[in-house]
């Protein structure tokens, strides 16, 4: 049927937009409500003007990239400070040093940051584009549907969407292919399930299947303003001259999920572009906010103590001028103007532009080009290559190497980061029997036992039997024939769990065929004697009576049939807690399955006990009108239904229990261990239940079985302020904390709990705990809770790490943001700073790479500032003795090429291979994180402590140069020495004793470590004679370095100096660091030692050498044993994953489905999913009636 829709009603206004609306997760905050949104169906243009649909996450454009990238640039201090110094150093005579030695180091600085900006601006652009430029059936014209880009589309349209295609825009849907307009999706990327989730179209337009019904479609929609609640949707459709029909979540289609095991649906579209839920919950002001380290940081506050340093000593300096000026203004009459244009202002002009390179310029690039070498170290890095996707590790941005090492919370999606969301029927007890292969690797379920023992009739058959039958009837699956093998349908389920029960059942014989309203089909083994002659089946009929569905509180769920003998029986699958309170008495398997469920447990599997019993007609039917009048109650419905379920789920009878592996990702416990090891917080926020989220927990070491684990569902504020107290208390007062303590939050409770009167409180609760694991929540509230832990702990480094659209906001918010690359959709990579194909790859990243960046930059900024400071202090030092007159002690251009050559490779080096331990200790040694993650190497106190070593490293060199030159030297043509000479001369052992302190702080001597120091000292002696030779044959500058080399390499006292200046300023140096390598040790210590005598074994060691006295606050050396993987034993989770009380329910989806023989055969058949499974036979038998 189609309806007319008017647009006349727009002008007669619409009525108030229906309140129908999933429980989502919206605030507790009372807002004032935004302004409706009215769209016209099938027409453009529509009255408002709406947002595109195309997508953009890019930083920059062309208009807006020089302001946002100059902004940026000059928020670093040294970027401002210099850029200070370049404009004073054009005022005519003030400079001493030239008008663009400053100027052109700082405009090679930005241009190199400036094509690092665009080069990874690109690749977000590239993906914007590849998203945008996706094409989508829309109608457009009388002609029917056309191909049309995704940034074409705009509200109002209509578009057909088709089976594994991801939906283009928010939608309203119309109708689809299958019966009474139901649809499949798959929201991954947006809560991270892969369990089909069902969405169902209204009545009055389920019949649109044909163009020309869809073009003559006309009318308004009226819904709510665009806003990020995934799970909450209002709004109308108004026919002409009709009631106006609600609508609500089952008929919307969010960006970012995907149709699947459907042929096609239309849809209207209702939000575009940045509009969309999806990029509501995502996090632009942090896509355009740059990340940089917090040793950057750092370092940029320091830069102003630097500058307070500079000032003092250009007051001090201007000071003397002008009181050494009057004093000397008589006495020294033929300075002349020198003396009477000398002015406070001019002379601290002069100073500034003096002693600038006290903060190096050169830093800059130097950082810059060492985080592009270690970003490249990341992909080269062959162990964190995955092999399945063919993906290596990628290092998106280079700011935040250093971060790495100093992680101290994370953050992990669960589905598709932790696990592979493949559920395995592995195991089973039937009659207190195990069967199945606990280490088997492969996806069907293996024992040769129990098919050997279905062939013959025996007693122990007849369980195994009923088993099996149960599994292939007590479950919400559906079927679509298969045209390969019409006895091995295609199986749609909407949780995996189910799906591979099902599978199970199927692969021994016990084959789901069909789905009608009131009918299941069986084909199941004949209960004869097989054991001589070919397996017989039978197809058997089960009259569905009524299915009982699964809840969280129920923890069950059952189903009602008629068997062909006309018994009603009743098969209950659940949770072993619920089923045992259930059973009939003298259960004579009970004991050994509960111990089986145990042992099934402490492997991780997710358990299910299953029960059966016969019920008798006249209780049935007595059960059934109370059912019936539960159901339809408009008072406590929930609530009646549930104790009407209770009145017949009892004196059940015990068949056995199912194991189903939730299969982790390889590694997973162990990288989890390892972060634990090196005292990293771990929490989960999933959008999976609870019960799935906790099960996960306990299989990958997050949870044990000895942990007081505390649980948050409450659904008031009142009730979670209360729990938040008492659950701080009980922490507080546990009798074992070494046991530790997890919390687990349900995404409603934590609406409440991230409510501004109760952050700090949950907050507290939180960091008290051991483990933490949000459950149900929306993309917004990961955001949220990372955002909590970076407010009120900024010193405390986040990662978050996730594989979908539904983490990109969690990944954006933290410091550092990790993608899972090689799973389905690539937002999150897109999203974030490091991509890498697996979770074990994050122990590398962080332990190896982390830790080495963090060390590397440390020390190459603390050298520079070193380097800097002893050559330039030296100023201060030759102004005290020159009457303060400004005059430079170095030749300008020898000035210049300190930083660009003469000691530039040191800090590559150091930046590049410096590197306390091996990545083998590092990986087997996870409390070596510790030193980084504390920053012991960088802080206030290593910071001046270096400081204050330049400058007395400054004061000896000078003024032991100053003694040896203090008597006039006569050279042999009658000159003495100058000005300049005693400067090069104390410049030659600047570079000596800069490059050889570059070597004491040196852990790991590669042949780079050599050739940067050796080569350093060598091409200074090298240019010496060049340059002072150069003036005038070639180059029309230098003139006051004439002579120089000649002159100083022609002298005693300055060889004599070389050996001497060297040895007496690092002598203090080289003491500290025997007395310390020798009288003390760190943990990193020991391990460099382990590995300087080739043992790897701490017990080994410890046999061999005394260990050393620990410095204060280090790890002891029982803390070096690596991660336990044990998992001991857990308790038991139940396996159900599907839509709880979703959009539409699973009982009236299954009711939909008739007989599908005669549906066409459809392209989804052939597609497999988690959830679309053709059970496998490892043989084929031939059927038999």
């Amino acid at each position: 049927m189609v309806f007319p829709l008017s647009y006349s009603n727009i002008a007669h206004g619409v009525s108030g937009v229906s309140s129908r609306s999933a429980s989502g997760q919206s605030s507790p905050e009372q807002q004032p409500p935004p302004v409706n949104r009215v769209i016209l169906i099938n027409k453009q243009p529509q009255p408002v003007s709406f947002c595109s649909n195309t997508v953009s996450t890019a930083k920059y454009n062309a208009i807006t990239f020089l302001p946002l990238f100059f902004f940026e640039s000059f928020r670093r201090y040294s970027n401002a400070f210099f850029l200070f110094i370049a404009c004073l150093q054009q005022i005519p005579d003030v400079s001493p040093t030239g008008r663009f030695t400053t100027l052109m180091p700082l405009s090679f600085i930005l241009f190199v940051s400036a094509c690092k900006e665009i080069f990874e601006d690109a690749k977000r652009r590239k993906a914007d584009n590849i998203a945008n430029n996706r094409k989508v059936l829309a109608l457009k014209s009388s002609f029917g549907f056309e191909e049309t880009k995704w940034s074409k589309i705009m509200v109002g349209d209509v578009v057909k969407v088709r089976n594994n295609e991801e939906f283009p825009s928010d939608l309203i849907l119309l109708s689809s292919s299958e019966p009474h307009g139901v649809c499949y999706i798959e929201t991954s990327n947006l809560d991270g399930e892969t369990n089909l989730k069902t969405r169902l179209s209204l009545p009055e337009t389920a019949q649109l299947q044909a163009v020309d019904d869809l073009m003559a479609l006309d009318g308004t929609i009226e819904c709510e303003a665009p806003n990020r609640h995934l799970y909450d949707f209002t709004g109308n459709i108004r026919p002409s001259g009709r009631q106006v029909i609600a609508l609500g979540p089952e008929q919307l289609l969010l960006r970012g999920s995907r149709l699947k095991n459907t042929e096609w649906v239309f849809g209207i579209v209702i939000f575009t572009g940045h509009d969309s839920k999806l990029m509501r919950n995502s996090k632009q002001s942090a896509i355009i906010r740059l990340k940089r380290s917090q040793l950057d940081e750092f370092a940029n506050r320091q830069i102003v103590m630097m500058f307070a340093l500079l000032v003092i000593l250009c007051l001090v300096s201007a000071v003397g001028s002008t009181i050494w000026t009057k004093g000397h203004r008589q006495t020294d009459w033929y300075l002349g103007e020198a003396l009477d244009s000398t002015n406070f202002g001019f002379s601290f002009l002069t100073f500034i532009i003096l002693y600038n390179n006290l903060i190096p310029i050169s830093l800059q690039v130097t950082l810059e080009m060492v985080r592009l070498f270690q970003t490249l170290f990341v992909s080269w890095d062959l162990d964190m290559y995955d092999k399945t996707t063919n993906t290596p590790a990628v290092a998106r941005t280079s700011n935040l190497n250093e971060d790495l090492g100093q992680v101290k919370y994370v953050f992990s999606d669960k589905t598709g980061t932790l696990t592979e969301n493949k559920m395995i029927f592995r195991q089973c007890s039937v009659g207190g029997v195990v069967y199945g292969d606990a280490l088997a690797t492969s996806e069907d379920f293996v024992d040769t036992n129990l098919s050997e023992t279905l062939r013959g009739n025996t007693p122990v058959a007849k369980p195994i039997n009923d088993f099996l039958l149960a599994l292939s009837i007590c479950h919400t699956v559906v079927t679509e024939p298969n045209p390969d093998n019409p006895n091995q349908p295609v199986y749609l389920a909407a949780s995996p769990d189910e799906a591979a029960l099902v599978k199970a059942a199927a692969n021994l014989d016990y084959t789901f065929i069909k789905r009608e309203p009131h009918h299941l089909t069986i084909r199941a083994r004949s209960r004869g004697d097989n054991s001589k002659g070919e397996i017989k089946h039978d197809m058997l009929q089960y009259e569905l009576l009524e299915i009982l569905e699964f809840t969280s509180d129920r923890k069950r769920m059952s189903v009602l049939v008629r068997t062909p003998e006309g018994r009603i029986l009743l098969t209950c699958k659940g949770a072993d807690t619920v089923i045992c309170d259930r059973l009939a008495p003298h259960q004579p398997y009970l004991e050994q399955t509960m111990q089986q469920l145990e042992r099934f447990a402490e492997r991780g599997f997710r358990t299910l006990c299953v029960a059966t019993a016969e019920i008798m007609p006249d209780f049935y039917n007595e059960w059934k009108k109370n059912y019936h009048r539960a159901s339809t109650s408009m008072d406590r419905r929930r609530e009646q239904v549930s104790e009407a379920c209770n009145a017949i789920e009892r004196n059940l009878q015990l068949l056995g229990a199912t194991a189903i592996e939730d299969r982790l990702q390889e590694g997973v416990s162990h990288c989890i261990a390892a972060l634990r090891k090196a005292n990293i917080k771990i929490w989960v926020l999933t959008g999976d239940k609870m019960e799935t989220a906790i099960n996960i927990g306990h299989s990958c070491n997050l949870l044990n079985r000895d942990m007081t684990l505390f649980t948050v569902n409450e659904t008031s504020l009142d009730r979670v302020r209360e729990v938040l107290f008492k659950f701080k208390n009980d922490i507080k007062e546990m009798l074992h904390p070494e046991n530790g303590a997890g919390l687990i939050v349900d995404g409603r409770a934590l609406t409440y709990a991230l409510a501004m009167d109760l952050r700090k409180d949950f907050l507290d609760l939180a960091t008290l705990c051991d483990a933490v694991i949000c459950c149900r929540v929306s993309p917004m509230q990961k955001a949220d809770v990372v955002s909590l832990v970076k407010t009120h702990y900024p010193k405390d480094i986040t990662l978050a790490i996730g594989d979908g659209a539904n983490d990109v906001a969690m990944i954006q918010t933290a410091h550092i943001g990790v993608g899972i690359s090689g799973k389905e959709g690539m937002q999150a990579v897109c999203a974030s700073d490091y991509a890498i194909g697996q979770f074990r790859f994050l122990q590398k990243l962080l332990f190896v790479h982390g830790a080495w960046s963090y060390e590397r930059i440390s020390k190459l900024i603390l050298y520079c500032y070193y380097k800097n400071i002893t050559l330039y202090v030296m100023q201060f030092y030759f102004t005290l003795g020159n009457g303060f007159s400004g005059q430079t002690l170095f030749e300008r251009w020898t000035i210049g090429l300190y930083n660009i050559w003469f000691t530039a490779l040191p800090p590559f080096v150091i930046g590049i291979f410096e590197r306390s331990c091996s990545s083998e200790s590092r990986m087997r040694y996870p409390v070596l994180y510790g030193s980084s993650q504390r920053g012991e190497l960088f802080n206030y106190a290593v910071f001046w402590r270096w400081i204050f070593l330049a400058l007395a490293h400054s004061a000896v060199i000078f003024y032991l140069t100053y003694a040896i030159f203090w008597h006039n030297t006569l050279w042999t043509n009658g000159q003495n020495e100058g000005g300049f000479l005693f400067g090069a001369a104390a410049f030659t052992y600047v570079v000596v004793i800069v490059t050889l302190k570059a070597g004491l702080e040196t852990s790991s001597w590669t042949v780079w470590t050599h050739f940067g120091i050796w080569f350093s000292i060598l091409s200074w002696f090298i240019f010496m004679p060049i340059y002072s030779n150069v003036w005038p044959h070639m180059l029309y500058f230098g003139e006051d370095f004439v002579g120089i080399a000649e002159a100083l390499y022609s002298s005693a006292s300055f060889w004599f100096g070389l050996v001497l200046v060297p040895v007496i300023t690092l002598m203090f140096d080289i003491l500290y660091k025997a007395w310390t390598n020798t009288g003390y040790s760190n943990v990193v210590d020991t391990v460099r030692r382990m590995e300087s005598m080739g043992i790897h074994d701490l017990d080994v060691f410890l046999s061999v050498v005394k260990p050393r006295p620990l410095i204060q606050n280090d790890t002891p050396l029982n803390a070096l044993a690596g991660p336990s993987t044990s998992q001991g034993g857990h308790p038991r989770g139940y396996a159900f994953s599907q839509d709880e009380a979703g959009a539409v329910s699973q009982a009236n989806i299954v009711s939909m489905y008739g007989s599908t023989d005669n549906l066409p055969n459809r392209a989804r058949m052939q597609r497999l999913s988690v959830n679309n499974l053709t059970p496998k036979k490892s043989h084929r038998h031939t059927e038999s009636h």
